[in-house]
């Protein structure tokens, strides 16, 4: 079964908006399926990927209000690519103002990869305020998390070996023992040339990873200036700082999430959140389900993984 089957028909949002909140930010959001339905936002990856259409296909759009909205500097949202006052509990802080603007009193909360990050931390952070958690992709936001991808020569490093040649290339041999480090020094500057090269190779090692069988055509778009501009400098900007998390938070703080119904799609073959973080989670909340997919890697949209988030979600849908 292909992708399109198991997604949900195409459908627009019947209304969109702009959440002013601190230091300039604007955050665009927007509501689509059921304006009566059960609520449930979803939170993209990055941090800095911004939202994307096929993402309400996730849902049922008869039974499910659906919001989505581009977190601080992402997307849609302005101003693009800024670092200003933006921490996951700026993020966070956000959630909140956006559910009491919509009037909403408690909230599904789906999430992949750094989105499967920030939906921990929000849900332990305000744990009466969600009714679910679909969490894909488990991202912890530990050293040893961030390592695996972006430092450690035998991780994703040993399956993607060209790849890391690529993606290793701007740094000088003398800076590569932090390679997150030096890329946000050359993110950060104001040498354009300097950061669109950094931010070009950031960009296309995640995306010539995140698929089990990546295309050239996704690895291409990974490396449009924009778009590599805007994740590359917001995903260093956190990685940089630890996603403003203390170290081994999110499993030290289970208790305040444990009687939340919540079920982990992991994809077996992922290279980017390696199987490891989701199993750590299922081992300190033995309760979530943790939903293996034996043929998929990173992605949300390969059909495996979309195939089990879509029967999650749908799971937790009201049943008349």
């Amino acid at each position: 079964m292909g992708l399109t089957e198991v997604l949900y028909s195409p459908i627009k949002p019947y209304r969109t908006g702009y959440l002013h909140v601190d230091a300039g930010h604007r955050i665009y959001f927007e509501e689509s399926g059921n304006p009566t339905g059960k609520p449930a936002v979803y939170l993209h990856g990055g941090p800095g990927a911004g939202t994307e259409p096929r993402m309400r296909r996730l849902f049922d759009p008869k039974k499910y209000r659906i919001v989505l909205f581009d977190q601080r500097g992402s997307g849609r949202s302005t101003p693009r690519g800024s670092l200003v006052h933006n921490t996951t509990w700026h993020l966070i802080a956000d959630m909140e103002a956006l559910r009491e603007r919509l009037q909403i009193e408690r909230w599904l909360v789906a999430g992949g990869s750094w989105g499967s990050t920030l939906a921990l931390a929000y849900a332990q952070k305000h744990p009466r305020r969600v009714t679910e958690l679909v969490l894909r992709g488990i991202f912890l936001g530990r050293k040893s998390d961030i390592a695996y991808f972006y430092q450690d020569p035998s991780g994703t490093a040993a399956l993607f070996p060209d790849r890391w040649a690529a993606y290793v290339a701007p740094i000088p041999p003398a800076e590569r023992r932090n390679m997150v480090r030096a890329y946000h020094r050359r993110l950060t500057r104001a040498n354009s040339r300097t950061a669109q090269r950094a931010a070009r190779a950031w960009s296309i090692w995640e995306g010539a990873t995140s698929h089990l069988l990546a295309s050239r055509a996704e690895i291409a778009s990974a490396g449009r200036d924009r778009f590599a501009t805007m994740l590359a400098r917001i995903e260093c900007h956190y990685f940089v700082h630890g996603c403003f998390l203390r170290e081994g938070q999110l499993l030290d703080e289970i208790e305040a999430i444990r009687r939340i119904p919540a079920i982990i799609v992991q994809g077996r073959y992922d290279v980017i959140c390696p199987m490891r973080g989701a199993w750590d989670l299922h081992c300190a909340w033995p309760k979530v389900e943790l939903r293996i997919v034996d043929d998929a890697g990173h992605s949300a949209f390969e059909p495996g993984t979309a195939r089990e988030l879509v029967r999650a979600i749908t799971g937790f849908a009201p049943k008349s």
